[in-house]
């Protein structure tokens, strides 16, 4: 045993290597990526199978197939990946697995970089599988190797909740040497077509048999030493029930207290939202007359409670989210906590101390990097659209930024490779309008082909704008099939996007680079004219793995300080400074696309192999 700094999701993959686990596979997503990644980064050997798979769906397949041959598997995602894995998840609950199968959700509460505050515990009760709710890094790592032996004790996929602080918070804590770790090795895959094939015979059979399992299982996670109740001989009338992150909130604020000599309410930690420790419930309230629940995101705890009480006929007044003492919705932070329990016990809440007026800070929003293809892209196609009727359906990525000012090209975002759809559907109610969808190159394998396939068999008439810059940008430069290596890795055969298109059936496929910014007006102008299914490739390698091309700069005779530049395409690289145009060297790649705005010819590009020559900056 060693003593590690680790962030939650590195101690989770730790504990899943010390668990023994074999199988890794998932899609990446903040706040869950590094999970997978530290496997991959702690995989010297090879011994564990680990891959980014085209989405989670297929995660959850690879997964699936894995534990049916006794394999120990985690798959990895954030909560809206989740919806793309249900429709596997929902039937392998019923299935069940040989091998323990994890499945790892990690929540958002915030929402800080996500497009919902999708609570996981709903999804465990809805698919009837347990779930696990970690409340420290250090419990995270722990709770990982239980979590498996749970699963495996009793066939099941089980979930794995932690969320946004749990992931990226950091901690000292204890782990395991390498030479601890479990060795687990796979029975392989057994056949029985009367336990692996599901039809309404094995269903309705699943179905009672899980029923029976979730009513034992609260009675055993009524025992399980995660979910416990502090304090419990208090004479306080009041009790806490909290989980996750909240709990460890609430204890500070209540050793805080303890410290002070004040009488501490009960408090009841839920570590199992589902199936949930009914008989443990029962312990902690009676003796009680009130509970305030403390929980993100959803008053799941809370309504337990209230169904416990009715259910035992106990008078005690169940206090929360829905009785608008908690907020409704967002973040449980630390100062939120320390109020809402202040208020309930009756304690004071120290006021934040006045300070000083802070500096004036400048106001950064979100904008697509320096260089980013995905600028000259959209402002290709804006230009080539100029004073037309369109639309631009955009999607999940870095290119969700196109809708900032003052590019204005992204007019609807629902969900992953959901863009290509709403093209569709608005096209065949707007006859008058052009319609573009926008996707990126990972977005594409995960779930944009189905939605093209879609399109060519309907005889949608949109085109489709493939923004390749040769990696999962967002989340953090993830390979994926395009782009020709594995996370074991391994050299891969690159799939071709321009390929699956014309397979499919688009007989219009152009491929550019949008930095070669005239010709891909032009392209998107003819392009455009065409009925039916169409597409653009626009390849160029995002700056995070590509070299600089070189150094804009601005011919101060030539400037008339017009901010054409500026107003057109909002380039980060060029700001103004005493009232003058300029560039930031810092961030400046050499893209070139202001060199296409300004009117007066007053912006130029050194290349960086000129600069080098000449003795300048590489």
């Amino acid at each position: 045993m060693h003593t590690e700094y680790l962030m939650g999701n590195e101690a989770m993959a730790l504990g899943a290597l010390a668990a023994g686990v074999n199988v890794v596979a998932g899609y990446p997503g903040t706040p869950s990526t590094e999970v997978l990644e530290t496997v991959a980064k702690h995989n010297a050997k090879g011994r564990v199978h680990v891959e980014w798979s085209t989405n989670e769906k297929a995660a959850m397949e690879v997964g699936a197939g894995a534990a049916y041959s006794g394999a120990r598997v985690l798959v990895t995602m954030k909560q809206v990946g989740l919806n793309v894995a249900a429709d596997p998840l929902m039937s392998l609950a019923y299935i069940g697995v040989t091998g323990g199968m994890v499945v790892l959700v990690a929540d958002d509460p915030g929402p800080i970089s996500s497009q919902t505050e999708q609570d996981t515990r709903h999804f465990a009760s809805f698919a009837k599988v347990p779930c696990f709710d970690p409340s420290s890094v250090a419990e995270a790592y722990a709770m990982m190797e239980e979590a498996f032996a749970f699963s495996e004790r009793y066939h099941t996929p089980v979930f794995f909740r932690p969320t946004t602080r749990i992931d990226h918070g950091y901690a000292a804590i204890t782990v395991k040497d390498e030479a601890e770790y479990a060795v687990h090795e796979p029975q392989g895959f057994v056949r029985d077509p009367s336990k692996w094939v599901i039809f309404p015979r094995l269903s309705t059979r699943a179905h009672a048999a899980i029923e029976a399992r979730n009513a034992e299982l609260s009675k055993v996670f009524s025992g399980y030493a995660r979910n416990a109740i502090a304090h419990a001989d208090s004479l306080s009338r009041k009790g806490i029930a909290s989980h996750g992150v909240s709990w460890s909130y609430v204890q500070e604020k209540v050793l805080e207290q303890e410290a002070a000599g004040a009488e501490l309410p009960r408090v009841f930690k839920v570590s199992t939202p589902f199936p949930f420790p009914e008989e443990q419930a029962v312990a902690f309230l009676k003796g009680l007359d009130e509970v305030l629940c403390i929980e993100e995101l959803d008053p799941v705890i809370e309504r337990a409670l209230t169904y416990v009480c009715g259910k035992y006929r106990l008078a005690v007044r169940i206090r929360g989210k829905l009785t608008g003492d908690v907020a409704a919705s967002g973040e449980n932070t630390r100062d939120v906590v320390d109020a809402a329990v202040a208020s309930f016990m009756g304690w004071a809440h120290a006021e934040e101390a006045e300070l000083s007026a802070p500096p004036v800070s400048v106001l950064r929003p979100p904008v697509l990097c320096a260089g980013c293809p995905h600028r000259a892209s959209f402002y290709a196609v804006k230009l080539a659209m100029k004073g037309q009727k369109c639309v631009f359906a955009g999607d999940i990525g870095c290119y969700t930024l196109g809708n900032a000012q003052p590019l204005d090209m992204v007019d609807t975002c629902l969900c992953m490779g959901a863009g290509l759809g709403i093209a569709q559907g608005i096209g065949m109610t707007s006859k008058d309008t052009k319609c573009f969808a926008f996707v990126g190159d990972s977005t594409f394998f995960a779930s944009a082909i189905a939605g093209a396939i879609n399109g060519v068999y309907n005889q949608a008439d949109f085109t489709l704008v493939v923004l390749d810059n040769s990696t999962t940008a967002m989340t953090g430069h993830q390979p994926h099939p395009g782009t020709g290596r594995t996370m074991m890795g391994e050299v891969a055969r690159k799939i071709s996007i321009e390929a699956t298109l014309k397979g499919i059936g688009v007989q219009t496929v152009r491929t550019l680079d949008p930095l070669d910014f005239k010709a891909s007006v032009s392209a998107v102008r003819e392009v455009a004219e065409e009925k039916g299914v169409k597409a653009i490739v626009f390849r160029s390698p995002c700056i995070a793995i590509a070299a600089p091309r070189g150094m804009a700069h601005i011919d101060k005779a030539k400037c008339t300080r017009c901010r054409a530049c500026i107003r057109s395409i909002g380039c980060p690289g060029i700001v103004v400074k005493d009232g003058a145009v300029g560039i930031a060297p810092a961030q400046c790649t050499g893209c070139g696309l202001c060199t296409e705005v300004c009117p007066f010819g007053a912006i130029s590009v050194t290349p960086a192999k000129a600069r080098v020559e000449k003795g300048g900056e590489a």
